[in-house]
């Protein structure tokens, strides 16, 4: 046959690659990593809209892959304060939309987001650029280990992939596939999160951002979005939610689930609960003035708190119990 030459035929008669999809079978079933192809029921739906999808995936986690609503949340790997406090609002304002949030575990807004999706208890999936077999960047992995109890991790890769940069574009793909909206809170005229917007815009999917100062070198790229009608302007989660026609859910009685929640805390913890209910937020040094203690010891009180979802942390140094008015 013309232009098929030995090396060619030795390649394809080779077993090689039957030695290597063995070991892949091995690595998936020692570690109870879900494979899922494209022809799967449980692939996830909205991105097999997508003509670009992987026709394979590799999920390990807990958390549904098909969630009734998705937001894609992506950012500079240099975020500031202003993008850090955006990502705060917009979470902690999501939590009551049983939403999911996806990212892409980078540094920067990416594990911003999902260190605030684990703190307000939300569901969310870190897509990768490598195999399940390793974590890139390693300063993550304590996050990544935790989002396998409430989210997960999902790439295209099999193991032994190494996180080469050329993985991440491709990446960005699936982040904005699997969401309804890719939201933009901080980015340079360059980088991964204008590539997941043209995307997303791509796939006809919302895509919002964050303004921010015309001065600012990491809101450049999320005003050039809006300027230039890639991105819908939005200032806060209300913005979006009207964006995106979510009805708000019915009030839940917070207050009994608060009480089960602190029924199991210790004396300390107990009291500083008691303290912040009854005045509705109260700053770090007002707490350790009521009760005396150093700050030293309050802060790590605060700190279990909040990770044990209990606390919202306010610009400030100011702190309330979640579920308080």
């Amino acid at each position: 046959m013309p232009r098929i030459g030995n090396t060619l035929v030795e390649s394809i008669l080779s077993k090689k690659y039957l030695d290597d999809a063995e070991r892949e079978t091995a690595f998936v079933e020692k570690h109870r990593i879900q494979t899922l192809w494209i022809e799967d029921s449980n692939y996830p739906h909205r991105l097999k809209q997508c003509e670009d999808a992987p026709v394979l995936l590799y999920y390990k986690g807990a958390a549904d892959i098909s969630p009734q609503r998705c937001v894609s949340i992506v950012g500079t790997r240099n975020a500031t304060s202003y993008g850090k406090r955006l990502c705060e609002e917009l979470i902690s304002s999501l939590q009551e939309y049983d939403i999911q949030i996806v990212s892409g575990l980078a540094y920067g807004i990416d594990v911003q987001a999902h260190r605030l999706a684990l703190r307000h208890r939300i569901p969310t999936i870190g897509v990768l650029g490598h195999g399940l077999d390793r974590m890139y960047p390693s300063a993550h992995r304590d996050v990544a280990s935790r989002m396998l109890e409430n989210g997960g991790l999902l790439t295209e890769y099999p193991s032994e992939t190494i996180p080469d940069r050329n993985n991440f574009p491709a990446r960005n793909r699936i982040i904005a596939g699997l969401a309804d909206v890719t939201i933009v809170i901080e980015a340079a005229k360059k980088g991964g999160a204008l590539i997941t917007a043209e995307i997303a815009n791509s796939y006809n999917r919302d895509v919002c951002a964050y303004p921010g100062g015309i001065d600012q070198e990491y809101s450049a790229g999320c005003n050039y979005l809006i300027k230039t009608h890639r991105a819908h302007l939005i200032r806060h989660a209300d913005d979006l939610v009207y964006l995106m026609g979510w009805e708000r859910p019915k009030p839940k009685q917070e207050g009994s689930q608060l009480r089960l929640l602190t029924d199991s805390l210790g004396k300390d913890e107990q009291q500083v609960c008691n303290f912040l209910l009854e005045r509705e937020q109260a700053g770090v040094d007002e707490i350790a003035l009521h009760f005396g203690w150093p700050t030293s010891k309050l802060a790590m009180i605060l700190l279990e708190m909040e990770m044990n979802g209990l606390l919202l942390s306010l610009p400030g140094k100011v702190y309330k119990m979640l579920g308080s008015p």
